[in-house]
């Protein structure tokens, strides 16, 4: 039988508690070994039709065990545990949702719409006991499934751009913005980007196809760990008004200090795209990423049958 998402977590940390790097490929198969699963459970697809059920629920778990920091992914498809995941193995405690719900930063992941919101302090994930009171609708249940895995590939997509270099970066910028509608073409886009050689700007882009007005750009490619500070605003803002230019969008893969987000220069539209606006603009515009598979929700169209009334 194969065993649930929540029930693969403490087995994939136990497979890498020796601290060192494991092949997550690799991982799979110990699960799939340690479960006795026959090779036609390993090769069973999921609903979808489009990936194999069990690879499926291991990799929910590491996403999980990943967000509440029980494991890290410093490379692509490599896996290694972190204090926290050693600690973890030894409290003995049974390892699952409502366990990760003790980090914070998977609360923040998992359900970010219920942070501060007392309303839902004792409303259960529907995917944990469909028992819980209240029940949840059908609809409620899809809209949270939708958003985990929208929120899954919003931190995946972020792992991989993080793995390429700034000459990547600059272009998946540049194409990001003409996909918003600025820019007008990669071609003239292409152009401004990272070629002024101005001190705190890397690049320049227009407003609009006509290029009636431009936008000033700077892009940091940092880790999560790098946060943007009031400081580096403050200097790209100085840059801007040495161009004579009251517009810039500073985006970068980290996030922004408390003071930098509430920093509002007068004079100046400044726009600030941290690292998770940056992928939900690459989802929602469809950089980098393809639709998968897709569902429609149907109801009764009353319009027609009003009409067989006439």
């Amino acid at each position: 039988m194969i065993p649930d998402y929540q029930t693969l977590m403490r087995p994939l940390l136990e497979c890498i508690q020796d601290g060192q790097e494991h092949l997550f490929k690799n991982v799979i198969e110990q699960l799939a070994d340690r479960f006795e699963l026959t090779q036609e459970e390993r090769e069973q697809l999921a609903p979808s039709g489009h990936s194999a059920l069990f690879s499926g629920r291991v990799g929910w778990a590491k996403t999980y065990l990943k967000k509440a920091g029980l494991l890290e992914q410093r490379k692509r498809g490599i896996l290694s545990i972190t204090s926290l995941g050693i600690k973890a193995l030894k409290s003995k405690k049974k390892i699952d949702v409502t366990y990760l719900t003790g980090y914070p930063n998977f609360v923040d992941f998992y359900a970010p719409s219920s942070r501060n919101d007392k309303t839902r302090e004792n409303e259960c994930a529907p995917a944990i006991d469909p028992e819980c009171t209240p029940p949840v609708t059908p609809e409620e249940t899809i809209a949270h499934a939708y958003e985990q895995i929208h929120n899954k590939l919003s931190s995946e997509l972020l792992d991989v751009v993080l793995m390429q270099d700034f000459a990547f970066f600059e272009r998946l910028v540049v194409e990001l913005l003409v996909k918003m509608g600025y820019g007008g073409s990669i071609q003239d886009a292409g152009q401004a980007i990272g070629r002024t050689g101005d001190e705190g700007i890397d690049g320049i882009i227009k407003e609009d196809k006509l290029g009636l007005d431009v936008v000033h750009i700077q892009a940091k490619k940092w880790n999560r760990n790098n946060t943007v500070g009031r400081p580096e605003l403050q200097k790209f803002v100085g840059a801007l008004a040495g161009q004579g230019s009251t517009k810039g969008i500073f985006i970068t893969t980290s996030s922004f200090t408390k003071e930098a987000q509430s920093y509002k220069p007068q004079g100046v539209k400044l726009v600030k795209i941290d690292g998770e606006k940056l992928t939900q603009l690459m989802i929602e515009y469809g950089l980098g990423v393809t639709t998968a598979f897709s569902y429609e929700i149907k109801r009764i169209d009353r319009d027609y049958f009003n009409d067989l009334d006439d």
